[in-house]
Order: structure tokens, then C-alpha cells, then sequence
């Protein structure tokens, strides 16, 4: 028989890995020969094995050769066996059975386990054919049984060797994370191809669970066990209104605390999640949330989630409208500039057909709009700098009012100091191109002929406004008297002025709004000159901006609105990368205005969305038939929690209700409102109520089920299960009543009051209610009905109809099954109260059916902690008694 082999280890535990080729049907045994067959097949194993072993000692050390050698070894060893198979035949007798030299037959001269002629030759002989071939399966091993044994036989090598199918890669492996053995199939082609690694797959050793899913709820004073049951305590928590929970004391990653953590102090401090004063935040919030609310629609989603959907209505001209015009806070200028860039306006320009013609038309409009938005802005700016600069002279002041765009005013200025001519330039500023290059000629003029070593800085740089010159002037150079340097027009100037001179005067006016600001983005980054990064508004008043955070460098975090230039000229920037807190705000927790800002441009206006949304392609036609918000993104669902936490840190429970209304996720949404309401359950009186049922629709539900939580962390335990049951949560009720209430009504002997606190969980979907609460019922109903039957019994003497009869009979099985599974039902011995209730229920049961049954409870044979020893005396005395009694009659 030829056999192929494979490399095998030494090792016991190693199966022989070896493929045996097919042979062909071995020719029909006679009748006569297998009867001797099976007559005689209770040799040994050992007699059996002879031929195994003697090949498995021919082949041990073939798996130390190359794969040439062995298809050698392994021809010649296949000829070797044929021939070996022909010697043993010759000394098998004619029946099949092992010569006197105690070898076995070969296999090829064995009955195949489902042989087709033993069947008819078992009928020949009157055997049961399936009785034969029990018998044959039994007596000849399967080739599986073979393959076992032989493994288990051959001869043990003096060195070990552990090998696998396939390679193994252990270098750097732990066995506690079921690397140490991993297998690794690919294979080499050659030295000259390397092996990619695989991808790297962390072991996952724990999976996060729900807390009532949690095997350890309910457990947590198992205090043998400290790390599992005080885990919760020594960590660091979050409470309401942005309390922390934590032990020792609050660092940053680079400090280090200035004393050790006491863990049996536990401390809580409130993180401050705005800037300035509550109030003034407060005021702020109100007024934009209350705008937002009257423009959203507030409904139901598929899965009954109140869902807030703004309207397309709300734009930053509604905002602006809440605002007075004489305010120019940074507040009212944010939305002034989303007005100016965003939203729709109508420039009148349908009868003009051509595409082309309107976009361009458009374009300079919009730059229009831009250009009265900042001079509006840096208006506030420019008369601070004129009225610290009362003494300046009459060109400083020309330039001052130039950076601020105030045309009328630094011509005023100019012929008010002498110099009309320059005052007459001034009012044709801009000017077209002509105009400009007679300028810039003009100042090439006195920069060879080092005539502007004579002229006043001040005025070279308003010429260089009304030539086009926004960045830097080039001086003549020359030293002494004759010395002219260069001169940078945004010096000095906030970022906003710096923005304006690349718009009013750099480009032409025709040039758009992405050219503006790549060329001032290029000034501020490059450092070519010493213009003035965006900084945001409060790190321009550093002296005056109080802050309890860590401000961070000018130029990590821009200004609000450089960003939202930004995201207009900027096709590719998206909201992830305006969106920084401390863009708009000295605190790194306040996003108050990244909210709205995120609600107008991406869910009403449509202009651009967040970077993790997984469907950012909107389309026109959708977006008219369903308002909805297309895909999901995690950032804005982060950004409305954050918000809502300032809020619930005000006190504002239904402005951050409304926040977490805008929640994409139905689930994620129904999640935190709830446990909003459940940390300001305190806070829910009938006004609060009112506003969050009527006005944002939460279901009444929610806020029952809050107040319960609030009420049984109060003590009020009743309060709670009715609270629990207005909600709908029959579960938690049910297990209130059981724990909690019965034990109570049970010591009290109130069966009124266990019948109204388990009645109302009849027919409904509770679980284990068959298991305790109806237990409860149960009681209560034996105690009523096994009185009232004694009673029958006494005044009928004895006599009772076949209803009562078999309602007694009824009872007589069930109220020990009742008895048994009390301590199942209360099963905290720790509890006094449960321990006294369910002592109390079996002793009542008891008393009260022994005065019917007296042998019920004893021929029950009931083992359960509450009964009395004076009570297994009388069972004892109960059960002998009986089988006396049967003894007697018997006999």
C-alpha cells in the first residue's frame, strides 16, 4: 500500500499527519471465510499491530531527510511493503486468520466495514444482518481507530520537537492575548520575495456591557472583592451641572499635583464650562435659542423620538434682526458677516441670460456686501486709535481714517492740514487703473531721485494706499540724511484693517473674494512683513479679557471671522476646521456660537457640512422633499452635548433639552435627553413640565420615569413604583413592589395593599412575574380563601362541594410549591425585613393549612430556611404518624 507522509513532530500530543492512496475494492470473501472471520476476530491488539508498527519503525527516520531522498526512501519503501504484503499473504490460511508466526492479515484481506455480500450470506445462516454488522464494526477497527492507535504506539525520540502545520509567529507575542500560538500560513516564494505583514489585529479581551446587563449589579458591597466593587469610586466622574467627581487634586499631563490623593476624600468641583459672568451668559443663550425655537418644527421621527428640524427660514439675517444696530460686540458682527457672505440675496439679475454675467455680477455684490461689514467692523477700532491720538498730526490721522475705508472723512482731513491736492487724489479713491499706475510711476519717481528721504513716512504710505501698494514700500535705501527705508502699510494695524487694505486698495475691484484673502493669508504666514495674524477678538484685549483657562498663542486658533472668510473662499475647507471654541470664546468648553453656526450653514443653509459626515452630497431636489439631515456625523451630535452642558450648568434644562433635540441618531438622541432629566430631576417642578411636554413634545414618560429615579434616591419609595408605572416601566415598578413595598405589607399583615401593588402587573409584560410578584398574589389569596374554607368545613361538618373540594385540593399542592420558592423570591439574608417577611408568609401558609391538611406540608418534604425547629419536629411527627397509620391499615 503506497502511503505519503509528512513531516511530523515528536511530540505525544502530534497527530500522525499521512494520506493513504486509494486501493481498489478488495475481491468478495466467501461465505465459509468470513464466518471464520468473525468467529475468530477476538485476537489481540497486539497480534494486530504488528504490521504498524513494523512499518512506522521503517519510516521514523525518514523525516530527517530532504523531499528528494524521501520520494526515494518512499518508492522503494512501497515496493518493499508490496512485497512484504505478498510474503504475509502467503502465511494467512485460507480462512484469513494469522499463522502460527502471530502476524496479522493484511488489510486488503479484511471485510470492509460495509461489506455488500455479508448481508446475504447472514441469511444463509439465520443471523440477523444488523446484529452482523454490529458485529463487524465492533470486532475490525476503522481506519480512524487505526491511525489512533498507531500514534499513540510509535516509538518516543530523546529530543522534543514541537512543529506545526504552518509557521507560527511568536517573537514578541504574549500567550495571555492568544498570540503565543497564531499561525501564520503565507509562505516564502522565495529569499528574493519578502512577507507583508498582516494587519494588526488587537486582541480584545473585554467588551463594554450595559450596567443592567452587568453580572456585578446589585453586588456592589461585595467589598471581598475591592477592585470590582469600589472600581466606580477611584475613578474620576462626571455629575450635574458639569460637577467633578474625583480624588487628590487636578493637574495638567505636564504638572504634577502638590498633594497625594486621599482616598477617602472624595471631592467635587465645578468645572467652569463658559466665559465671563452666569448671567450675561445666560441672557445671551436665552435670546438665540428662543429665536431658533420659533423657527423649528418639532415632530416625531420614524422611531416616536421627538426630532427638532429647523427651517429654512432661519438665516443669519434673522439673527441679526435680534441685535441692535448700534451693538457691535463681536456677537452681532459674527452674524453680520455670515449675512454678508451666506445668505441669499437677491441681486435682481434673472433678465440678464448670460450665466457668465451674473456670477460675475453676483461676485462683486457679495464683495460689496463684505466691503460695508468691515468697514462697519473696524470702525470701533479706528476711533479708539483717533481719540488715544488726539495730538497726531495731520497725515497720521489721513492714514488712520484710509485703513478704515473712510474716504470722506481723510479728504476732510487732508485739505484740513494744507495739502489740497492730496486731498482731491484722495477722493477719487479707489481709482481705475490708469489712475494707479500714474501713482505708482509717481513713486518710482522719488525712489530714484531719493526724493521720498524727504517726504513723511505717513504721507509715502497714503500714496501707497492710492497707488495699490497694500503690503510693503520700497524706500531708496541710502544712509545719513538722504536714508529712506522700507515701509509696511499693515504695521500696527489689527488684522481685520490688515484684511482691508488687500481688499480696498491691493486688488482691483473686480478681483474676488478668494484672491483678497490668499493674498493677506500669504502676508501673515509667510512673514514677509509685520502684518498682524488673525488673532481672535478677546486675545486682542488681553488686558482687559479675564480667563480661567490656559489662553493659547494668537495664531493657533484664528478669529471666528477670518474663519468664516475663510470657509467662503476656501471650497475645500469644511465647518470640522472653523469650528474651534477658542475661536469664538476665551473657554475651551464654550460652544455656544460653534452650534448655531454649525445649524445655519449646514442644516438650513446647506453651504457646507462637517468632515465626518458620511454623506456630505446633497441634492437640490432632496433636499425640497424631505428636510431631514442626510448621513450621520458625530461631531455635530459632540458639539450639541457640549452645548447642552452649558446650559445644564446655567440651570437651563429646557434650552439644553432643545439642543439635544438636534441629536442625528434617534437612539443617541432618546439616550441623553433622558439622562439630562434624570440628573435635573430636582429641577422638573409643574413649570418646567409644562414647557418640555407642550412646547418641545418629550413624552410625558421620560420625565416620570426621572422624577421616580429622583424620588427613590430621596427615600420616597412609593412615590417612585407609582412614578415607575405612569411611565410605563412595569419592570422596574414590579421589582420595587417586590423588594421593597411587599416585604413591608407582608410584616403588616396589609393583604389589601400586596393585591393593589400586584394587581396592576396581571397580563402585562413583566418579567419573572410568575417567579415573584405573582408569588405575592398568591399569598394573599391563600390567606383569604384557606379561612373561609376551614369555616365551611366546620359549619357543613366536614362536607364540602365539588368546587371547594377541588379548590382545597388545590391549595393543598400549591401552597407548598409557595413555600419552597420563598426564599428565592427575597433571597438577601443580609435584609432584616425579608428575612422577617418570608419567615411571616411560611409561617402563615403553614398555620393555616394545617388546620385543613395537617400532612400537606409534611408529605411536601419542603427544605427551606424559615421554618422553626418546633415546625420540623411537627412535620417529623406528622410523617411517622402517617406511616404508622398506613402500617395499621395494611395490616
Amino acid at each position: 500500500m503506497a502511503r505519503f507522509r509528512a513531516y511530523v513532530s515528536d511530540s505525544e500530543e502530534e497527530d500522525d499527519v499521512s494520506m493513504e492512496a486509494p486501493q481498489p475494492p478488495p475481491p468478495a470473501t466467501k461465505p465459509a471465510e468470513v464466518h471464520e472471520q468473525v468467529a475468530d476476530a477476538s485476537m489481540d491488539e497486539d497480534e494486530v499491530l504488528l504490521v504498524t508498527r513494523r512499518d512506522d519503525t521503517e519510516s521514523s527516520g525518514t523525516s530527517e531527510l530532504s523531499e528528494e531522498e524521501d520520494q526515494e526512501e518512499e518508492s522503494e519503501e512501497e515496493s518493499k511493503e508490496e512485497s512484504s504484503d505478498e510474503d504475509e499473504g502467503s502465511e494467512v490460511d485460507e480462512r484469513g486468520r494469522p499463522s502460527a508466526n502471530g502476524r496479522a492479515p493484511p488489510r486488503s484481506l479484511r471485510g470492509p466495514t460495509g461489506d455488500p455480500t455479508i448481508i446475504p450470506w447472514a441469511r444463509e445462516i439465520g443471523v440477523d444482518p444488523q446484529k452482523m454488522h454490529v458485529m463487524q464494526t465492533s470486532l475490525f477497527r476503522m481506519p480512524e481507530e487505526e491511525r489512533a492507535l498507531k500514534a499513540l504506539n510509535q516509538p518516543q525520540s530523546s529530543r522534543k520537537r514541537l512543529l506545526l502545520t504552518s509557521n507560527l509567529s511568536r517573537k514578541h507575542s504574549r500567550d495571555s492575548e492568544g498570540e503565543g500560538l497564531r499561525a501564520d500560513s503565507r509562505q516564502r516564494a522565495s529569499f528574493a520575495h519578502n512577507i507583508e505583514p498582516e494587519p494588526y489585529r488587537p486582541s480584545r479581551k473585554y467588551a463594554r456591557v450595559d450596567s443592567s446587563a452587568s453580572v456585578f449589579v446589585g453586588r456592589e458591597g461585595a467589598y471581598i472583592d475591592a477592585g470590582l466593587s469600589l472600581g466606580r469610586s477611584f475613578r474620576v466622574g462626571w455629575g450635574p451641572g458639569g460637577t467633578l467627581v474625583h480624588l487628590g487634586e487636578l493637574c495638567g499631563p505636564k504638572n504634577s499635583p502638590k498633594s497625594s490623593a486621599n482616598a477617602s476624600t472624595v471631592k467635587l468641583t465645578t468645572v467652569p464650562l463658559i466665559s465671563g459672568l452666569a448671567a450675561d451668559a445666560s441672557a445671551h443663550a436665552s435670546r438665540l435659542l428662543s429665536h431658533h425655537l420659533s423657527n423649528t418644527v418639532i415632530e416625531e421621527d420614524a422611531d416616536g423620538v421627538p426630532f427638532a428640524n429647523p427651517s429654512p427660514k432661519l438665516t443669519f439675517a434673522s439673527f441679526v434682526s435680534q441685535f441692535p444696530s448700534t451693538d457691535k460686540s463681536f456677537e452681532p458682527t459674527l452674524f453680520r458677516l455670515g449675512h454678508a457672505l451666506f445668505d441669499p440675496i437677491d441681486f435682481r439679475l434673472d433678465d440678464i441670460p448670460d450665466v457668465q454675467y451674473r456670477h460675475r455680477i453676483a461676485a462683486i455684490r457679495r464683495k460689496t456686501e463684505l466691503s460695508k461689514w468691515l468697514r462697519t467692523a473696524v470702525s470701533s477700532a479706528l476711533d479708539a486709535d483717533l481719540r488715544e491720538g488726539l495730538d497726531l498730526k495731520w497725515d497720521q490721522t489721513v492714514f488712520t481714517l484710509l485703513s478704515g475705508y473712510q474716504i470722506e472723512r481723510a479728504s476732510e482731513a487732508a485739505a484740513d492740514g494744507g495739502n489740497v491736492k492730496l486731498a482731491s487724489l484722495i477722493a477719487q479713491c479707489p481709482g481705475d487703473a490708469d489712475f494707479r499706475a500714474d501713482l505708482q510711476s509717481q513713486l518710482e519717481i522719488w525712489r530714484q531721485e531719493r526724493i521720498d528721504a524727504h517726504i513723511s513716512q505717513d504721507i509715502r504710505k497714503v500714496y501707497a494706499l492710492l497707488a495699490g501698494v497694500a503690503d510693503t514700500l520700497h524706500g531708496s535705501g541710502g544712509s545719513g540724511i538722504e536714508a529712506c527705508a522700507d515701509v509696511d502699510l499693515g504695521k500696527g494695524l489689527d488684522w481685520k484693517r490688515a484684511f482691508g487694505l488687500q481688499l480696498w486698495y491691493g486688488l482691483p475691484m473686480d478681483a474676488p473674494i478668494a484672491e483678497v484673502f490668499d493674498a493677506y493669508d500669504a502676508l501673515w504666514k509667510e512673514g514677509l512683513s509685520s502684518v498682524a495674524p488673525p488673532a481672535p477678538w478677546y486675545a486682542e484685549r488681553a488686558e482687559t479679557t479675564e480667563s480661567s483657562w490656559k489662553l493659547p498663542s494668537k495664531a493657533e486658533h484664528p478669529d471666528a471671522l477670518y474663519s468664516l472668510i475663510k470657509l467662503f473662499s476656501d471650497p475645500a475647507c469644511n465647518l470640522s476646521t472653523i469650528l474651534s471654541s477658542f475661536s469664538f470664546s476665551p473657554s475651551p468648553a464654550d460652544y455656544r456660537l460653534p452650534w448655531h453656526l454649525y445649524i445655519l450653514l449646514s442644516r438650513c443653509l446647506r453651504i457646507r457640512d462637517l468632515a465626518d459626515r458620511d454623506a456630505s452630497v446633497r441634492h437640490a431636489d432632496e433636499e425640497e422633499e424631505d428636510g431631514g439631515v442626510e448621513g450621520h456625523s458625530p461631531s455635530a451630535d459632540l458639539l450639541a452635548n457640549s452645548y447642552a452642558a452649558q446650559l445644564e450648568q446655567l440651570g437651563m434644562i429646557q434650552e439644553a433639552v432643545f439642543v439635544l433635540l438636534h441629536i442625528e441618531g434617534p437612539a443617541g438622541r432618546a439616550k441623553v435627553i433622558r439622562e439630562l432629566l434624570i440628573r435635573s430631576a430636582s429641577r422638573l417642578d409643574d413649570w418646567v413640565t409644562r414647557g418640555l411636554v407642550g412646547s418641545l413634545k418629550i413624552p410625558m414618560a421620560w420625565i416620570n420615569e426621572a422624577k421616580a429615579i429622583y424620588a427613590l434616591r430621596s427615600g420616597n419609595v412609593f412615590e417612585a413604583y407609582e412614578l415607575y408605572l405612569s411611565a410605563g416601566l412595569y419592570d422596574a415598578a414590579h421589582d420595587l413592589a417586590v423588594l421593597e413595598l411587599a416585604p413591608e405589607a407582608v410584616i403588616r399583615e396589609d393583604l389589601l395593599l400586596l393585591r393593589e401593588l400586584f394587581e396592576v402587573f396581571d397580563g402585562r409584560p413583566v418579567s419573572g412575574w410568575n417567579e415573584r410578584g405573582k408569588v405575592f398574589l398568591d399569598y394573599a389569596h391563600a390567606l383569604t380563601r384557606l379561612p373561609q374554607l376551614r369555616d365551611r368545613l366546620v359549619e357543613t361538618d366536614g362536607t364540602l362541594s365539588a368546587d371547594e373540594a377541588a379548590e382545597l385540593e388545590q391549595f393543598s399542592r400549591s401552597v407548598p410549591k409557595l413555600i419552597s420558592i420563598l426564599p428565592n423570591v427575597l433571597p438577601d439574608r443580609t435584609n432584616v425585613c425579608h428575612r422577617a417577611a418570608a419567615a411571616e408568609m411560611t409561617f402563615q401558609l403553614m398555620r393555616h393549612l394545617d388546620q385543613i391538611r395537617p400532612l400537606a406540608i409534611a408529605q411536601a418534604q419542603i427544605r427551606t430556611p424559615y421554618f422553626a425547629n418546633a415546625t420540623r419536629v411537627r412535620n417529623i411527627h406528622s410523617t411517622m404518624y402517617e406511616r404508622f397509620i398506613r402500617t395499621i391499615e395494611v395490616s
